[in-house]
């Protein structure tokens, strides 16, 4: 027998909405006619990288969650330096990590940047849609002067 309208809650397990967000974010950028097939092979590609290097974006992701919303999770902040090192040196990326305070900052310019071009193009449908009606306007009065 089932129950409906249960209380249970099911927790997405660590890591599990990161590994998500690269595949949507790969999908999108990638627009294949097979998500599916584009999925499998997304994951397959991410399983021989985790091999070859031992670097695992989920497990990486989650730590990343947890420092996040949980501070406590990285009191020892040398050891969470180190850990972002072996990372990004696992990961095949040199540079050192991005503050959050840098990205963040970038994120605001990125995010305002956008929010303007989507309202001056939202600007100029309204501009032109008054345009149209305008112009029908001055022709619907054309039409009835020239029938009376």
């Amino acid at each position: 027998m089932s129950i409906p309208f249960s209380n249970t809650h099911c927790r997405i397990p660590q890591g599990f909405g990161n590994l998500l967000e690269g595949l949507t974010r790969e999908i999108l950028r990638e627009q294949p006619e097979n998500i599916p097939a584009f999925a499998a092979a997304y994951f397959e590609n991410l399983l021989e990288k985790r091999e070859k290097t031992n670097f695992d974006p989920a497990e990486w992701g989650a730590k990343l969650d947890d420092r996040f919303y949980n501070n406590h999770a990285f009191k020892d902040q040398e050891q969470s330096e180190e850990y972002e090192q072996e990372m990004a040196k696992a990961s095949g990326r040199d540079e050192a990590p991005v503050t959050d305070l840098e990205s963040s900052e970038e994120d605001k310019e990125k995010e305002e940047c956008a929010a303007l071009k989507i309202q001056s193009v939202f600007r100029g449908h309204i501009a032109r849609e008054e345009v149209k009606k305008m112009k029908s306007d001055k022709g619907e009065q054309g039409e009835n002067e020239e029938g009376n």
